[in-house]
Parts: C-alpha cells; structure tokens; sequence
C-alpha cells in the first residue's frame, strides 16, 4: 500500500525557466539510468527476496519507494523548467519570464529549437515530463535487471547506482542555476548512500562469491589471457594473488601456444581431479542449501503476503 505525500523529499525549486535543461533532465525521468528504473529495478527485485530475505525485502522496497519520490523531483523540476512554454510556445515566449533567458530574434529562434529537438516533448505532452529519455525514446523494461538471486541482483544495483551517479555529476555542469544545481546534488548523493546500502546487505550475505550458487570451474579460474602482447601491462588482475579466492594469478603470456598445447583447454593436470571433486561437492551442497532457504520459509496451505499486524507463529 503506497500513501502519496504530496510534499516533496527534497524542496525541489528553479530560479527561471530553461527548457533546454528540460529536456535533459528527462534522462532521469525516462531514460535508462533514471529514478524510473531504479524504482522498477528495485520493486521487482523485493518479490524474490520477500521468504529467503525479509530484511533485504524491506530494503529493497523502501529504496524503490524512495526512487519513486526521486521520480516526482525530477519531474517536478522538468515542468517548473518549462513555465511560459507550456502551450503555445512563442506566445506565451512574449509575455512570460521566458523572456528573461532570451535575448533578440536570434536567441529566441534558437532556444525554441533546442525545445523541439525532442518533438515528442510538446506534441504529445504539451510540455510536461514524459516516460522517454532526452532524446524522446520511450522508457523501456528491458532496463531493468533483475535476476532473481538476492547476490546477482545486489551487484546489478551497484552498477545502476554508480550509472545513475555519474550522469547526475554529468547533468549538474549543464546547468548555472544554483537552486537546480542543489535539487541534482541532493539527488546524486542519495545514490551514493544507496550504493553504500546495496553494499553492506551484499556482505551480509555468505557465502556471495562467486554469484549464484555453482562454483567456478578450478581450471580456468586462475588464468590471465595476454590476448594484446603489445606494450602488455601487469596489475593486481593479473600478478599476485586474486581477490575473493586467495589464489594465485596464472598469467599466461603466449594464448595462442597455450590453447594449441592444452588442445583447447581440455587437457589437465593430474592434481585438479581433486579440485574438481571438492568443487562439485560443494555445488551439491551449496545447491541443497540454497534450495532449503527457500523451502522451508514457503508457507502451508494458503499463501498470505501479508500478516496485517497479527503476531508471527
């Protein structure tokens, strides 16, 4: 049950109109890296994790409503960047605070351009904020990931953060208005916080690497292919010891050779046949215990979501 405050989050205010930003702004109304998409991402994600992960369940849902706040900001600001443009743009150009932004014929032609860049943007809304990116491409579900396990899903959530962050960074050097500026500031550092949320519930959960429930096969886990020998570079991701495993990096400096001695990858050491035993040992025992986690939460008889206050058995 979502109850709409009407009161913003965050006091969302614009010093004087630009619809130039306007249509900018909508990539994070519409576009693939917005507020809609983190809300969506979010809220699909809760429906797997609701038995397994009650905590995270709440989690989830209580970012993905806060996105939706997001959602109303951005809007909100979009439609108070559009004041006297809204309806017949160069009529209501002379006689509003529009006027303030243009300045001779000359100017007056090119922001009513940089307005109709994306047509969609008045033609089919009038003006207001709608679900497409700047570029008037409508918003898509194929922009949400969502995977099913709780690890997989968490890493995903990082990433759309991390995206979501760098174009609001990306936003604020398009705009000099102060009060806009500090809307966009608000809103990039509410997904730091959230990345940092996303974060710590990852590592709550153990075993999380690798994601999913298989293990990697001991074979090819170790191996850096030097696919580009020329000026070849060596790191931490492939020198000295690998993060997670604790193992060694192999790094193999001629693939072509390898691949042609090792008959493409399917020879192996004598002493990986152990490896290979303990690692499907540990699938079926991981794959047991995964599956328990969600059987046994999986309640008799009618299935209810929710509880409505009444005390837990």
């Amino acid at each position: 049950m979502f109850h709409h405050v009407k009161d913003l989050q965050f006091n969302a205010r614009v010093s004087r109109p630009d619809p130039r930003f306007a249509n900018l702004l909508l990539e994070q109304f519409g576009g693939e890296n917005g507020e809609l998409a983190a809300a969506m991402q979010y809220f699909t994600q809760a429906y797997g994790a609701k038995l397994p992960h009650p905590d995270k369940y709440d989690m989830l849902m209580d970012i993905a409503t806060e996105e939706f706040s997001h959602l109303e900001i951005v809007g909100a600001t979009i439609q108070m960047l559009l004041k006297g443009v809204n309806g017949e743009l160069k009529d209501a150009a002379e006689q509003s605070e529009i006027m303030q932004v243009m300045n001779g014929k000359a100017a007056k032609e090119n922001i009513i351009h940089e307005a109709l860049a994306n047509p969609q943007f008045l033609t089919l809304s009038g003006g207001g904020p709608r679900l497409t990116n700047s570029q008037g491409i409508p918003w898509c579900s194929s922009y949400i990931h969502s995977n099913g396990d709780l690890t997989v899903d968490l890493r995903s959530n990082l990433a759309s953060e991390s995206r979501a962050k760098i174009v609001y960074e990306y936003l604020m050097q398009f705009t000099d208005d102060p009060y806009v500026k500090d809307t966009l500031s608000f809103l990039m550092t509410r997904e730091v916080a959230h990345y940092s949320m996303f974060k710590a519930a990852l590592d709550t959960i153990e075993p999380n690497f690798p994601p999913g429930v298989l293990q990697a096969d001991p074979r090819f886990t170790q191996q850096y292919f030097n696919m580009s020998p020329a000026n070849s570079v060596r790191g931490p991701w492939n020198e000295g010891t690998m993060p997670e495993t604790g193992k060694e990096w192999i790094y193999v400096e001629d693939p072509i050779a390898n691949v042609e001695e090792t008959k493409g990858l399917t020879t192996k050491d004598k002493d990986m046949d152990k490896q290979l035993a303990e690692t499907e040992k540990l699938n079926k025992e991981l794959s047991e215990v995964k599956s328990e986690e969600v059987n046994r939460v999986q309640p008799e008889g009618v299935a209810q979501w929710s509880d409505y206050g009444q005390p837990k058995k």
